[in-house]
This record gives structure tokens, sequence and C-alpha cells, in this order.
């Protein structure tokens, strides 16, 4: 007999339908198998999909599995998001609390996401990342222009070089000299396979500083897919900045998107607590659709 499991669609790190980063949520998710849910991530083929399950602790909100369509992610952003939001909007609709902040268990750990509201409509919701800040491998920025098909030029190593970072997932992070290389950035997949995956990152998150605390960003995963929103990595970039700066608090406005047309607008933060340094991203969301998968 037919299994049926109801989905809802939303964009993510935007305030405007068919912006941001799409993104598949299944709020009642128990009972799919692994192969199930990655068979699912498959057909909807988003950056990625998630799946509400119940919590092993009943202290926190859910059990949330995220899949993108070839594999499960530890902990990535735009999902942690968008699902807060959609059982925010559920919550409300059967006249429940909106937990704050949402407590949701994920494979690289604990994810707190607070949703806000005003005059009891959920404007948007923030993340904490589920781990501190790590810096793993430094790559020569010549190896990394190779990979997004720039001049060695292109890549700024005044700050920091390119790093693999992680606050949860690893990414390699690179700074480029401006607008004009970010939008010349062709992913190269012979000079992609011979520097990554290193220390667990198979993609690169390039970005430029613009105007003020401000960032425009590409990010690109090693199936040369470019992602729209990408909040993991937008909070481990801006970890990284504030490590470097030995400020104690950094807060970034990052957009991302524009080149893709899905324009998305992120806002970060980072900040030291005790020996290491924490980090956040903040976003709204749009609905989409919903109904009805049928197994």
């Amino acid at each position: 007999m037919p299994r049926h499991y109801r989905y809802v669609t939303v964009d993510v790190f935007t305030s405007e339908r068919f912006g941001g980063n799409p993104l598949a949520v299944l709020p009642e998710a128990d009972g799919l198998s692994d192969a199930e849910m990655q068979a699912i991530a498959r057909e909807f083929n988003f950056s990625e999909t998630t799946f509400v399950l119940p919590p092993t602790d009943p202290a926190h909100t859910a059990r949330v599995r995220i899949f993108t369509p070839s594999r499960e992610m530890p902990f990535a952003g735009h999902p942690n998001i968008g699902t807060a939001v959609v059982l925010a909007w559920e919550r409300q609709a059967r006249g429940e609390p909106v937990p704050q902040p949402f407590l949701f268990e994920e494979v690289a750990g604990l994810v707190p996401v607070t949703v806000r509201l005003e005059q009891g409509s959920v404007l948007d919701a923030e993340l904490r990342a589920p781990l501190p800040l790590s810096r793993h491998a430094i790559l020569d920025p010549s190896q990394v222009a190779a990979c997004l098909s720039l001049e060695t030029a292109d890549v700024v190593a005044a700050a920091h070089p390119p790093q693999v970072v992680s606050v949860g997932a690893p990414f390699l992070v690179v700074e480029l000299a401006g607008l004009e290389a970010l939008g010349r950035i062709k992913p190269n997949p012979v000079a992609w396979e011979a520097a990554l995956p290193r220390d667990g990152a198979s993609s690169i998150y390039a970005y430029v500083r613009t105007a003020g605390n401000a960032l425009r960003s590409r990010m690109f995963t090693r199936s040369l897919y470019e992602d729209p929103a990408t909040g993991s990595a937008t909070a481990a970039a801006t970890a990284l900045l504030l490590d470097l700066s030995g400020d104690e608090h950094l807060a970034l406005t990052v957009h991302q998107g524009v080149e893709m047309g899905r324009p998305s607008l992120l806002h970060a933060t980072a900040r030291r607590e005790g020996e290491g340094i924490v980090a956040g991203v903040a976003g709204g969301c749009v609905p989409v659709m919903e109904g009805r998968l049928q197994l």
C-alpha cells in the first residue's frame, strides 16, 4: 500500500520568491529509510532536502537529517533556517507556541535556531553553528586559481591564504581581488580533482570584500554546482575573518547568488567564546510549494 509524506518547499535567505536557495522540507519523515531519504533528495534535486524526525532527547525539538542529491551532510546553513521557519509556521497554524530556540539534533551536533517573530508573524531565523572555528589545510594560491580558471593575481593572500575552515562543515575559503574576478569564475574539473578534497573540504567558497562590513561571494561544489546561498560556508568565513582580526565580535552582510540570478542575503556573526570562536547566520524565508510524496 502506498505511503504518503507531506513536503513543503521554501526559498531561503531571501524575501522574494524564486530568489535565495530552494529547500524541500519533509516535516514528518519518521519511517523513511536512509535509501529513501537519499532517493527523495535526488528527486527534488535541490542543493539540500531536510527530513524532520523525533528527537533522541525529548529536551530537543527534533532530529534533522540533511541530504544533498548525492550524500548526507553533517550540517548546513539554509536547511536549518528553512526547516525552523517551516516548523514555526506549522506550530502557529496549530495554535502552538514557537520554541525559542528550536534545538535540532544533527550529525555535526546540536544546532540552535531562533525564529524572530513580530506581531505574531515569522520574520526570519538565526542559527548558531554546532562547532567552533577550526582551521585546516592551506593551499597554494596558484592551485586554487587554477580550480576557478583565474589568474594567480586574482587570489588575495594578504589577510589569509586559501584555507580549509569549518564550523560544522568544511570549505576551502579564498579571497579574490574584486567583483570582476568573482564574475569570471569557471570551475576547472581537472584542476579541481588535483586539489580537492582536502581535510574533508571538496567545495570552494570565494568572496570579495565590498563596502563596509559586507562581502559578495560564490560557492561551488566538487560536482561544479554553484550554490545560491551557503550559510555554513558564510559562517565559517566570518569566523575566520574574526580570528584574523583579533576583535571580539564581527557582523557581516553577505550577498551571494547574484551571478546566477538567485540573489541571496545572509547576515553572519562571529564572536569569541572562551578559547574558541562561534559563528551564526540569519536570513529570511518564503514559501513556494507544498504537496505529498507517494512511495
